[in-house]
């Protein structure tokens, strides 16, 4: 009989801290700025100068602890890890080994209808690498430092996943948790949150852990999935033809869909850790937690509870806009202007959904005020305009964010409910369209739905389609 094998999956995810300054000097944090522009002697590693802790770093870092159930560590000191990368400038990045701020902690992930909890081994502060750009035309690399001295968190699992449903679910729960604390906007495409993968692989029932690889370069869910499944096979190859595992860092490649040897995996002493001679030990306080612990935000599972109770909508509905935090305070400011939630929840749901999708886009990205949809819900509603404008000018809405009252109005797509221009359109389709009205009075009541339409073609999708389909009634019953 085959072996069976269980894969053995632990993470280690970077995450982007939102401050708007790097974490030991002034230097912006902005995304996309023209190589080097935000650098200066502290983050290029220049001799002779100094970091300074930035303090929002610290705040932040505990907020997460705090949302993934971490005890938060009272003193805790930073520690050199000297290693020689080109884009690292100090030759040492400054991180925490030995008294991470945040230690023991889970989240609770579903996956299957099954709930589980992923352990939290610990959470480190540290600075990031700048970045290098490698030429294949010249045949050169070149640095980018303005990365270089972004605060980061690790957040280090322990191997509690077996696979690639249970890593995403549990990527995804830390990226609403720190989505919603504000942390991080946690963006994969950007780099804002990181994940490498450890992985082995051992046989089903055994206790004993087999020989681990760590992948880098993961830059989406779709990656990491794709990634795990690849590695996991090719343990198992090995395995079967009797060959060992060798414990190292690979390089997954998307593209081509497998992973190549980067370099023999390091461990802690080859980083010749030491603590940082130029930075003081943090003295955390309770009175400092509990600071950090009421300006905790409401998370998730909080949030759809109050909603199932405040809100007049369904439970999936509740479920869907809660996934992320900024779908959730677009639901909840235009609520707060229209007050119509279940309105606003359909526009959101359904429209707003289906555009995000065709443009490949995260909830993120939206960039339409709550008051403009909130126009148009109104607008609607009061019968100004008919379903079908509305769409028109919600696509409109989603793409320029104009104001929907305005545009309505120069375009003149307001519903026409005058009886007479109605009529004569009316009777118009009737006589333009006698097998369809033969149809109707012979019984067929789809026939009226044709004439409907091309009624509401004739006025350019601009009738009250309530008044149509009662004149066409009542004309064809005659």
């Amino acid at each position: 009989m085959a072996k069976q094998y269980e894969t053995v999956i632990g993470l280690e995810v970077h995450v982007e801290l939102a401050t708007r300054t790097k974490i030991f000097c002034g230097c912006s944090t902005a995304f996309g700025a023209a190589p080097n522009t935000h650098t200066c002697p502290v983050c290029t590693g220049m001799p002779g100068s100094l970091p300074v802790l930035n303090k929002q770093v610290v705040e932040y870092a505990m907020a997460i602890g705090l949302a993934t159930n971490c005890t938060i560590t009272r003193v805790c000191k930073f520690d050199r890890k000297n290693y020689f990368y080109p884009d690292n400038p100090q030759n040492y990045q400054i991180s925490q080994l030995y008294l991470p701020i945040a230690r023991d902690g889970y989240v609770e992930i579903e996956t299957g209808g099954t709930k589980k909890k992923v352990r939290i081994h610990e959470m480190h502060m540290e600075e990031d690498a700048g970045k290098l750009v490698h030429d294949e035309w010249d045949d050169t690399s070149l640095v980018d430092y303005n990365r270089s001295g972004v605060p980061l968190v690790e957040i280090v699992s322990e191997p509690d996943m077996r696979s690639p449903e249970e890593v995403i679910a549990y990527l995804e729960k830390l990226r609403q948790i720190i989505q919603y604390l504000g942390a991080s906007d946690c963006k994969l495409q950007e780099g804002s949150m990181r994940a490498d993968v450890n992985l082995s692989v051992r046989e089903t029932g055994s206790d004993v852990f087999g020989t681990r690889t760590e992948m880098k370069n993961l830059n989406s869910f779709k990656a990491i999935a794709r990634a795990i499944e690849g590695e996991r096979e090719r343990q198992i190859e090995l395995l079967e033809t009797g060959k060992t595992v060798v414990q190292e860092t690979r390089r997954w490649d998307d593209n081509k869909e497998n992973s190549y040897a980067m370099r023999s995996k390091e461990d802690a002493q080859d980083y010749r850790y030491f603590p940082e001679p130029d930075l003081v030990p943090i003295v955390i306080s309770d009175e400092w937690i509990a600071e950090i612990r009421s300006r905790q935000p409401e998370l998730r599972g909080e949030k759809l509870e109050r909603y199932k109770k405040e809100f007049d909508i369904p439970e999936y509905d509740a479920e869907i806009l809660t996934e992320s935090k900024s779908m959730a305070d677009l639901f909840e400011a235009t609520a707060a202007i229209c007050k119509k939630p279940k309105k606003v929840s359909n526009w959101l749901m359904v429209e707003t959904m289906r555009l995000m999708k065709e443009h490949g886009m995260e909830p993120e990205d939206l960039t339409f005020s709550p008051e403009n949809l909130a126009k148009l819900i109104e607008l609607t509603e009061a019968g100004i305009i008919n379903s079908s404008v509305a769409k028109e000018v919600f696509e409109k809405i989603f793409s320029e964010d104009l104001d929907p009252e305005n545009y309505v109005e120069e375009h003149g797509l307001k519903t026409v409910s005058d009886e007479g221009a109605l009529k004569a359109a009316v009777e118009k389709v009737v006589a333009d369209n006698p097998q369809a009205a033969a149809d109707y009075r012979g019984g067929k009541e789809k026939a009226l739905g044709a004439l409907v339409g091309q009624t509401m073609k004739a006025m350019k999708g601009k009738a009250n389609p309530g008044m149509v389909n009662q004149m066409l009634r009542e004309m064809l019953s005659e």
